[in-house]
């Protein structure tokens, strides 16, 4: 495994952030980086579930494809949606057309649509870690599954959010910023 690689500008970068323009986009300016509300949290596990399996750049190359069919992930509209909107979804080419994750994602908004506003929020942050861990010099040092992402998986799983493991509540927890895993080096570390 390595540590950080040059970017475009020269600038040190974790190197799975380099291999497209795509990547260096959202390797610059959003993973990492604190992501607050109902909404935008639910569009992130939502995406995070969908790339379960998948290449991030997958699901990244067709987020607006994901917008657009999930009605930018507003849950109170996405929990609204009934049979025909599953049977659209599953024939939507812009979006990956799995019928457990396409489910789940349906399941998961009639769900969050009965909690309190800031709920979601207040919940998925209070995992975060008091104070953080030491920065990772290299992708080796980056874990895939902490205690913390352990937890959080199973406190969405007991109330009723499906389609959430360990695994991928903690990418939902370094791409929402609850964690800072850019290497030591990098010059988003910290950003």
């Amino acid at each position: 495994m390595t540590g950080v690689v040059a970017g475009p500008d020269g600038g040190p970068r974790c190197p799975w952030g380099l291999s497209t323009p795509d990547y260096v986009a959202y390797h610059d300016t959003e993973w990492g980086r604190p992501v607050h509300g109902d909404d935008a949290l639910y569009e992130r596990l939502c995406l995070e579930a969908f790339q379960s399996g998948l290449s991030w750049l997958t699901i990244l190359r067709r987020r607006e494809g994901f917008r657009a069919a999930f009605a930018s992930f507003e849950i109170a509209k996405v929990a609204e949606f009934g049979p025909a909107d599953a049977a659209r979804l599953l024939a939507d080419e812009g979006i990956i057309r799995n019928r457990a994750k396409i489910e789940a994602t349906l399941a998961n908004a009639k769900v969050l649509a009965g909690w309190e506003p800031g709920e979601l929020d207040t919940l998925i942050w209070s995992y975060a870690p008091e104070k953080p861990g030491p920065a990772p010099r290299s992708t080796a040092d980056v874990p895939a599954v902490t205690p913390a992402s352990t937890a959080l998986a199973k406190a969405l799983k007991k109330a009723d959010i499906r389609f959430v493991g360990p695994t991928t509540a903690y990418a939902l927890m370094q791409a929402c910023g609850l964690v800072d895993d850019h290497l030591a080096d990098c010059v988003s570390r910290g950003a």
